[in-house]
This record gives structure tokens, C-alpha cells and sequence, in this order.
């Protein structure tokens, strides 16, 4: 037995395939985009699909009395805005689904770019009016250096904007990535009467004058009667154009390329109208990357390794301003973790007790029993942790340091009136 292995048991067959189920069905992945294009308003669709809430808020109207679960800050409800990374969990067709929706405002960005290194792939999400912008461009690179798969929703089709291909010139002239579109719209703005998923051979169609309802038909090909019944003429000939020519001079779906961030799968859809994103979480389901090796000072450590092990890659401070509380954040990095275990805390070199481990859906906590790799668990800090901290069970294992970014906007605040510098110095500390 060896200094690594010291004092732990090793797992038995049984516990080694339930270790193996469990990770293959995480998936744990942040949402990006620019501010406005939709992103939280889809988070919540998506926690809405996957049962973990059963009215999804609005981000739209400050002055509304239902605010979006994600966005739990006074601030966020204030401007209608997300300010902090929050951490959501839910079961979905057999998979544990962990997501990361991310502030997408500038003066917040350190704290994106430091939680997409807890994400094995991310969610890209574009304003169908505007394209591709400034914020999501950087997000963008952050996760094009970890080479981490890049799913595309095209949101807001329901809108007037720029056609399907023009967005996907965009993507290869200004992000520099190839595209394959996973389904194609059936007209698009005030024209729009669907989608027709191309892996499936199915059209999604909004029923009703008020788009109130949506219909799955499955279909022969793109060619089938049933969707120019449907449809009508003018617009089923303009899809077969324009998917006959994706056909011809498109980019096949390699899923080789999609995992090395070569290639992106686009989703088109409308989060508000809660069009395309069942269809958009299904698939994604399935093509989303399970819980990725991380690099340590003891080599690459495997999701499957029997010892448990994690980093912190996000603390969070007044989640409860009536407690004033401190919660570090850990990616589950390897193992099972169990409530109440003993961890090696690498940086102090001592042992430390998880008693109360959370997860989380936004500001809502429960105390988890046990969780494991691909997830993600708050643990109460009581002052002990810092971003980059390695926790591990058994040895002594440090990974990557995580990366550090510059300060993107600077400020110089002056007091006018020196009366009232008591009062400056009382709002600064504040």
C-alpha cells in the first residue's frame, strides 16, 4: 500500500459501476452571452422543463412582482439584470444536470471567466436581431482556450432579425468557429410558424393565434407533404432551398470536432415562448460532454477515481443577508462526496470536517447528502477558503491554478464636499 492509497479502502466492483453511472449522468455546463439576449429568461425555462420550479419569473418588467429564480439579488431584481454566477440543479431524463448562469454584464466578467473553469461545455446564446456582440465574444475566447464544447441557441426567432445564415457567417467570421445547425426555422419573425429538427426528421409548430400551444409532428424528411400542410407553400419551399443547400455546402456533424470546440451545434428557438428549448435540452442532453479529467500536480485525476477530490472556484458572500453567511463553492473534481467527511485542505495542510454541505437552486439551499463528480456543493466558510483551494481525500492534490484576469474598468472616486467625508468613507466600506 502506498502513501496515496494509506488509510482508504479500496471501492468494491459494485460501488465502481455505481461511481461510473452516476458520473456519466452529470452534466455540468455555464450558460454565456451578451446582456439581454435571453440567457437567465432560458435558464428558467430550462429549470421549468426539468421540474425544479413551476412558474419561471421574468427578467423583463423591474417593477413585476415574479422575478426570475436565478436572479435572487436585490440588484438583479432592481435592473433586471444578472450580477452573480448562480449554481442550479435537476434531474432530466435521467441525467443530473448542473447549470451555471452567469452574469453577462462587463463590470462582472471576472467572476464568469473564474466559473467557466468549473464548466465541462457551455451554452452560447445569441439575440437572433443583433448576432454575435462585444461580451460574448470575450466569454467566447475564455472557453475557445479551454477547449470546451460550444452549443448555440439562437434566441428570440419570434422577433424580426438577421436570416440563419448570415448568423452563421457571423460566427465563422467574428468567433472564428464552424457551425452545424441541429434544426432549421420555419420562417423566421412575425413569419415564423416553427422549426424542423434535422437529427430527428420532426417539426415543432406553434399552434394558435397567441402561439399559446406547440405541436411535435414527425415527418418524412423536409420534403414531406405534412409540413407544407402545415406551413404553407411559400414557406416550405423557402426551407427546402435553404436545407437543400445546407446539405450541399453545409458542415456535417462530427461530434469528434464539437468536443474539441471546433464546432458548434445551433439550436434555434424562443426562450420566452418556451419554443425550441425542450427540444434544445434534449439533445443537448445527449450530446453535452460527461464530467471532464482535471490537471493536478498528481497528473490528470479522473472522475472515476475512487478517491474524492475538488477545488473552489467561487465564494460568495451575504446569500443570506439575514446571516451574513460566506459559501465557498466546490467543483466536484473526482470521487463520491459524503456529508460530514473528513478532506485534506492542501493549502493550510490540515484535515477539515464537510459538515454542512449545500447545493443550490439560486439562493434556495438544501443540505446534500452526497454528491458527486461533475457536481457542484457550497461549503460554509467560515474563512478558511480561497479561490483555487484543493480539497482531497487520502493525499495531498493540488490542481491548475485557476486563471487571474485583469481589471477591465477603472474608476477614481473623489469626495466633493469635505463636510461630508464621514459619510464617503462610510459608503465606500459599505
Amino acid at each position: 500500500m502506498n502513501e496515496r492509497t494509506k488509510g482508504i479502502k479500496p471501492m468494491s466492483k459494485a460501488a465502481n459501476d455505481i461511481l461510473q453511472q452516476e458520473v456519466d449522468k452529470r452534466r455540468t455546463f455555464a450558460i454565456i452571452s451578451h446582456p439581454d439576449a435571453g440567457k437567465t429568461t432560458l435558464t428558467e425555462k430550462l429549470l421549468l422543463f426539468g421540474g425544479a420550479i413551476r412558474l419561471a419569473g421574468t427578467v423583463k418588467a423591474r417593477k413585476a412582482s415574479k422575478h426570475a429564480t436565478s436572479d435572487w439579488m436585490e440588484i438583479e431584481k432592481q435592473r433586471g439584470i444578472s450580477v452573480t454566477s448562480s449554481v442550479m440543479q435537476f434531474d432530466y431524463l435521467n441525467h443530473r444536470v448542473n447549470i451555471l448562469d452567469t452574469p453577462g454584464h462587463q463590470d462582472f466578467s471576472e467572476d464568469t471567466y473564474r466559473t467557466l473553469t468549473a464548466a465541462d461545455s457551455a451554452v452560447m446564446l445569441i439575440d437572433v436581431a443583433k448576432g454575435v456582440e462585444a461580451q460574448t465574444i470575450k466569454l467566447f475566447q475564455v472557453c475557445a482556450k479551454r477547449g470546451i464544447p460550444i452549443f448555440t441557441f439562437i434566441n428570440k426567432l419570434d422577433r424580426e432579425g438577421k436570416s440563419p445564415f448570415d448568423l452563421m457567417e457571423e460566427l465563422e467570421n467574428v468567433l472564428g468557429i464552424r457551425s452545424v445547425p441541429m434544426n432549421w426555422p420555419i420562417g423566421t419573425g412575425r413569419e415564423l410558424c416553427g422549426v424542423y429538427d434535422r437529427m430527428k426528421n420532426q417539426v415543432e409548430l406553434f399552434q394558435g393565434d397567441d402561439h399559446s400551444t406547440i405541436k411535435v409532428q414527425k415527418v418524412n424528411g423536409y420534403t414531406d407533404p405534412i409540413i407544407r400542410e402545415m406551413a404553407g407553400e411559400y414557406l416550405h419551399d423557402q426551407l427546402i432551398q435553404d436545407l437543400e443547400l445546407l446539405d450541399v455546402a453545409g458542415d456535417p456533424f462530427d461530434m469528434e470536432k464539437v468536443q474539441r470546440g471546433e464546432l458548434t451545434p445551433i439550436f434555434f428557438g424562443s426562450a420566452i415562448n418556451n419554443f425550441g428549448v425542450q427540444t434544445f435540452l434534449e439533445n443537448f442532453l445527449e450530446l453535452a460532454p460527461k464530467p471532464e479529467p482535471r490537471r493536478s500536480t498528481a497528473g490528470e485525476i479522473q472522475p472515476t477515481n475512487e478517491k474524492f477530490s475538488g477545488y473552489v472556484f467561487k465564494i460568495q458572500a451575504n446569500m443570506n443577508p439575514a446571516h451574513r453567511d460566506r459559501i465557498a463553492f466546490l467543483r466536484i473534481v473526482s470521487g463520491k462526496f459524503q456529508r460530514g467527511m473528513s478532506v485534506k485542505h492542501t493549502r493550510v495542510g490540515k484535515e477539515i470536517k464537510l459538515s454542512q454541505p449545500q447545493q443550490f437552486l439560486a439562493q434556495d439551499r438544501d443540505i446534500v447528502e452526497e454528491a458527486y463528480a461533475g457536481d457542484i456543493i457550497g461549503l460554509f466558510d467560515p474563512g478558511i477558503f480561497r479561490i483555487g483551494d484543493s480539497l482531497s481525500q487520502g493525499s495531498e492534490v493540488i490542481f491548475e491554478e485557476l486563471p487571474t484576469f485583469s481589471p477591465e474598468i477603472f474608476a477614481k472616486v473623489t469626495v466633493k464636499n469635505a463636510l461630508k467625508h464621514k459619510q464617503y468613507q462610510k459608503e465606500l466600506i459599505s
